[in-house]
């Protein structure tokens, strides 16, 4: 078994959760955890990890396959003639004289060389990776998808709604104006029977994206999100969408995306959205 004592602690305590230690390495990273208030700390953050990825499979898991990828699937049709076999080249044996092996092996060393050069002065991955991640568009569709996440989250736990309470108002605007880079103003819904109740930092297609989290009086609840973005000033607005039990709402402004997530059963989110644009 491999031994885990040389590996960072971050995957000794990563397979102690999966269950992947042997009775003795689980006895010493245990009395490690008793010890380490550090390797505790890191071994409950790995832990709220795990059980988030689940159950954000488990959300992933119980939607509906779409309609129309079931009708595609149906109406596929096999293919109507076998597809030919290749026929069995035969095996030739080549035995290269000795002028023949040298000629060989001095174009492989010339090849060698000018692949070596062009490595050496390519750019690297790390290099490729940050520009393509400086340079590629948001992925709208990614980041609706966590937000979508988030809001089914939210219901299920109404207790625990906002990492920062409505009435430390001055600390949410600092924070979020800080942490997502765009200002703001927290909507007064109270007339349309919504009550603030605080705000979180949420990741979207994995950039940071401010919530501000309302409620009514029946328990249910709305979110609006926000994050900077690049899209082209004829993107449409106040779009809605509807993912099972939660709608959305999409609109832009001034290099900002927002979203309105709420009960798809309510009627008026659309119109909501709209009075939410011109006060946030």
């Amino acid at each position: 078994m491999l031994d885990l004592r040389k590996l960072p602690l971050e995957v000794q305590l990563t397979a102690l959760l999966d269950g992947e230690v042997s009775p003795e390495q689980r006895h010493e990273l245990e009395q490690r955890l008793a010890s380490d208030e550090n390797a505790r700390r890191l071994h409950e953050k790995l832990r709220h990890g795990a059980d988030f990825g689940r159950r954000r499979l488990d959300d992933i898991l119980k939607e509906p396959v779409p309609l129309a990828l079931v009708r595609s699937i149906k109406s596929t049709q096999p293919p109507k003639t076998p597809i030919a076999q290749r026929a069995t080249r035969p095996q030739v044996k080549l035995a290269p004289s000795g002028p023949q092996a040298l000629a060989a092996a001095l174009i492989l060393f010339v090849v060698g060389c000018g692949i070596g050069y062009f490595v050496g002065t390519s750019p690297d991955a790390d290099e490729i990776a940050t520009t393509t991640a400086a340079t590629a568009p948001a992925n709208t569709s990614d980041w609706l998808g966590d937000v979508t996440a988030y809001q089914r989250l939210l219901i299920r736990q109404p207790r625990h709604l906002v990492e920062v309470p409505a009435s430390q108002a001055e600390e949410i605007s600092s924070w979020l104006t800080t942490a997502i880079g765009v200002p703001f103003r927290v909507p007064d819904l109270s007339a349309e029977g919504w009550t603030f109740q605080g705000a979180r930092v949420i990741l979207g297609d994995s950039r940071p994206v401010g919530q501000l989290v309302y409620s009514n009086a029946d328990g249910d609840v709305i979110s609006i999100c926000f994050r900077k973005d690049a899209q082209p000033p004829e993107t449409d607005d106040f779009k809605e969408t509807i993912k099972d039990e939660i709608g959305l709402v999409t609109w832009h402004n001034a290099g900002t995306s927002y979203v309105l997530a709420g009960p798809s059963a309510e009627a008026t989110l659309g119109q909501l959205a709209m009075e939410i644009a011109t006060a946030i």
